[in-house]
Parts: structure tokens; sequence; C-alpha cells
């Protein structure tokens, strides 16, 4: 029985989380969890699973909701974000919150010697060595949830890493990958929420319509597996069913297949080394699908892409301002203060403006996130 810390419970990759220990029982349970702003969805999840601890954000929920559950305790704010992680119950570890706030919890729990599931982008793009240095030092194992990631790991099961020639990541290309730049200009929130194959949550979602979801995929790979960003490609795949693939130098080229169903790397991670079964999940038909599609992407259809690349071979904070940019113009435009395209236009000034530090460390990381943040506000103000 593995016994799991969950961040971000109440949110897309949080909840399929749950629904892997709901089909397994007898390997997972969930000892703490956090979640939002979403209390009546929690209290679901407290009835549910009954966690031994559980963060909120606000104070005043963790007093009420201690009140409705004796059994339970209760913490709240950033520091309840590291009291789940660290949680002396637990093994694991799956840290599924959005943005930089996953990354403190993440290097507690390393701390802890705790195995970490990880599918917050940020805290790796951010900070990666920050927390690849000290998962080495702690022998806290990494594992990686993304489908793309879990792809490229279960390709390389088995092999020698100095045998990895490139990786290749694969997109869908978003809601809009049909259309023009002109055609984009004027884009609802609503189109941009309709993903063609993923369910996932709304940042993601504009993320991926971007291909800054895909950018911060490649800064996770580089970090991940220690490769160069020369070597990391990213073919545009619309049907989202080859998840990533590793060529190796004898030119064989890996590939791990499957339908879209975050689930199933979710378990992959908290299962490792084991295959658990999946009865009730959809078993891909490659006949039915008859034909895969593959293309090269268009970096100026794509800004956001580019924009990873180059933070990414720069290293330091530009990676910082890169990330915490595209949080605060994406929640901008959820909220409809800026048009689709003008969140290309955020990163690009927050970059083009800031002076690069090399190897930050933690305090500098958050301080520049921080105030990256405060600037993306007042420049839309």
């Amino acid at each position: 029985m593995k016994s799991i810390s969950l961040l971000g419970a109440t949110g897309s990759i949080g909840q399929q989380t749950l629904d892997i220990v709901k089909e397994h029982p007898e390997s997972f349970q969930i000892s703490a969890l956090s979640v939002g702003r979403n209390i009546e969805k929690t209290k679901e999840i407290i009835r549910e699973f009954q966690p031994k601890l559980v963060s909120v954000l606000q104070e005043e929920d963790a007093r009420a909701l201690q009140k409705e559950f004796p059994k339970t305790d209760f913490t709240f704010g950033n520091q309840g974000l590291i009291d789940v992680a660290t949680y002396a119950d637990s093994t694991y570890l799956l840290n599924s919150v959005l943005g930089s706030v996953g990354l403190e919890p993440t290097l507690a729990a390393i701390r802890q010697k705790k195995a970490i599931a990880i599918a917050n982008k940020e805290t790796l793009v951010t900070a990666g060595h920050l927390v690849m240095a000290e998962a080495k030092k702690y022998g806290a194992p990494i594992l990686p949830v993304d489908s793309e990631h879990s792809a490229l790991w279960q390709a390389m099961v088995g092999e020698d890493p100095k045998s990895i020639s490139k990786l290749i990541l694969t997109a869908s290309g978003g809601s809009f990958r049909d259309q023009t730049r002109e055609q984009l200009k004027d884009v609802t929130v609503k189109e941009a929420l309709n993903h063609p194959n993923w369910s996932m949550g709304a940042k993601i979602t504009i993320d991926s319509a971007t291909l800054m979801n895909k950018g911060l995929e490649v800064i996770e790979a580089a970090v991940l597996y220690d490769m160069s960003y020369d070597d990391i490609d990213v073919l545009i795949h619309r049907e989202s069913i080859i998840h990533s693939m590793v060529e190796y130098h004898d030119t064989s080229v890996m590939a791990q297949l499957g339908t879209p169903d975050m689930r199933t790397p979710i378990q992959y991670a908290l299962s490792y080394p084991e295959r658990l079964p999946r009865p009730n999940a959809q078993r891909l038909d490659l006949a039915k699908i008859g034909q895969l599609h593959f293309e090269n992407v268009d970096f100026e259809r794509f800004r956001c892409l580019g924009f990873a690349y180059e933070a990414g071979r720069m290293g330091g904070t530009i990676l910082t301002v890169m990330n915490a940019a595209n949080e605060a113009a994406v929640d901008a435009f959820l909220h409809e203060k800026i048009k689709f395209l003008e969140i290309e236009d955020v990163i690009d000034r927050m970059m083009q403006s800031h002076e690069n530090i090399l190897n930050p460390d933690l305090e500098t990381i958050l301080h520049v996130d921080q105030e990256t943040r405060k600037s993306v506000r007042s420049m839309i103000k």
C-alpha cells in the first residue's frame, strides 16, 4: 500500500489521480491533500477518501472544515502545502498544483526523501537545477506524470542513457492549430478552452493553444533527462496517440502510444515498476484510427515555443520570468483583460527587459517570480 500526499486534489490532474486511487484501493491511499477554493468539492473528497490532513487556501475555511470534520486535521496557505507535502505518513508526493507555488513543497518533500510524482511543470521550469540537485543529494526519485515525459521515461526503461540521440515531444497543436495569426486576433476565451483532444484545466488548455505548454515540457525534458536543447524536437501530432519518442544512436526510435487519457501516466508514476490493470479504460485501436499525422512546428506561428527554447538555453532567472509572465498573462486573458495574442507580447516584453541571473538560489527565484507578476499586472492596468 502506497500512501500519497496529493497537492491540487480538486484540479484536473488531482481528480484523475483520485480516480486511480478509487480503481486500486488495495494499492493506494490518500493520507494528505491540498485544495484551493472549491470547498464543496473538498467536502466530497474528505467524505470519500478520509485523509488525515487537508490544506485549504484560506484560514477561515480551515476553521469551518475542522468543525465539520473533527477527525481530520486542517492547515492552510503556503505553509499548508508544505505540511501536506511533508506529511509523515506519506511516502509519495503527487504535485499537481498550478504555478510556481508548487516549488517549495516539492523541495521540502525531497528533503524528507519522499518519491516525487511531478505534474507541476513550473517547479522544474523555474528551479530545475535546484530540484534535481536536491533529489540527487537526498536520494528522492523524480517520477514524471505528464504524458509526454512519462512516454520518454517508458521508452528509456532498460536503455543506456548514453545511447540516446534525440528526444521528440509531440503536440496536438491546441485549439487553434489550423488558424492563422490574423484569425487569432479576436478569439474568445470560450474558443480557446475548446481543446480538440485532451480534458485539462483552463490554464493548461490556454498554454496548449499558445504552445507554451509544449515549451515548458521541452525545458522539463532537458532537466529530467539531462539533454541539450539542440537534441529535443517538437512535432505537431494531431491525434495525440504517440505521446513522445526517443531516438537512439543506431537510428532506432522508441515510441509510447496510447489513448489521450492522463490517468494512464498518473497510474504509471504511482505504481512503477508495476503496471496495474485499467479494465475500464478505452483501448487503443490503430486499425480504427487508420492514419497518424505529423508536421513540423512553425515557430513564427507559435512564438511561445521559441521563448521557451530561448529561455532554456540561457538558463537562470530568465526561466522564472518567462513562466511568471506567462501565468500572469494567461490569467489576464481568462479574465478578458487582454487579447489572446497579447499573451505573447507580455512574455516577450518581460523577457527582453530582464537582467538575467545565472544559477539563482531559491530566495532569488521567488523574488524574481513575484516582481515579474507585479510588473505584468501593472502593465495590463
